[in-house]
């Protein structure tokens, strides 16, 4: 019996789009000229009921997967990208290998936050840093160096929100050695990502974020720093956010 093609899960899509969210979409996810997501296209659909289809058609695989990866509908693209993170987490080794590797040969359709975000700590992060031994994750270190080295902004998401999994793991080694390489990004996007994972490694260890933000602080760009310390005390946040209002009066 054959499996589901693409224009059933695009008919199904459609039975769950609202107008209203397809006239809202592209504006709250900055789809004019020169933005972020410039020319991308929205049926309407939310993520709750994107999940919800997705859990129908969660054994998805072959061309109806990689045509909605490679959709020009957002929510397509996000559909199979949550279809992925499912597989990728029951999947064996062999799967997943073959998950990670679809991913990246794909990620040029990764080409929003919510989908980095949806989908980074999942299958690249815990491809790269979930391996049983030091030297795969010392190599899985090396491909997220190189990626937060790339010149386009979402490979650069990608390596900081990979980190997540291994912060989750309570290993923050890895992702504070990207967040120094992203420090001086120039993009608000990367300022975000990179302070929400600082923040998240402090309320596993604050002394640890205390430390990578003594050095770093009155360098980093204000809304990182503010991601960063959001959990903070008030009087800690007010001499960290102090450091950086030194530094540029000063510049």
């Amino acid at each position: 019996m054959a499996g589901p093609n693409y224009t059933e899960i695009h008919t199904q899509l459609l039975k769950n789009a609202d107008p209203v969210k397809a006239a809202f979409f592209p504006r709250f996810f900055k789809t004019g000229k020169g933005e972020y997501g410039e020319g991308d296209s929205f049926l309407g659909v939310t993520v709750p009921k994107i999940r919800k289809v997705g859990r129908e058609f969660r054994f998805l695989s072959g061309p109806p997967l990689i045509k909605l990866l490679r959709s020009r509908h957002h929510e397509e693209r996000l559909l199979a990208l949550l279809i992925l993170v499912e597989q990728y987490r029951k999947g064996d080794n062999q799967s997943r290998e073959q998950i990670f590797q679809l991913y990246i040969d794909n990620k040029a359709y990764v080409n929003n936050w919510d989908l980095v975000d949806s989908s980074a700590p999942a299958i690249v992060g815990g491809h790269l840093l979930g391996q049983p031994t030091v030297a795969s994750q010392t190599r899985g270190e090396k491909v997220l160096v190189k990626m937060a080295r790339s010149k386009r902004m979402w490979d650069r998401r990608i390596a900081m929100l990979a980190c997540f999994y291994a912060i989750r793991a309570g290993e923050s080694a890895t992702a504070l050695r990207i967040a120094r390489l992203l420090r001086d990004d120039k993009e608000d996007l990367i300022h975000k990502a990179v302070g929400w994972m600082l923040r998240e490694i402090g309320q596993r260890d604050r002394k640890t974020l205390r430390t990578f933000l003594d050095e770093h602080a009155a360098c980093m760009p204000r809304t990182m720093l503010r991601y960063a310390i959001e959990k903070f005390p008030e009087p800690q946040r007010r001499a960290y956010l102090g450091m950086a209002s030194t530094r540029l009066s000063l510049a």
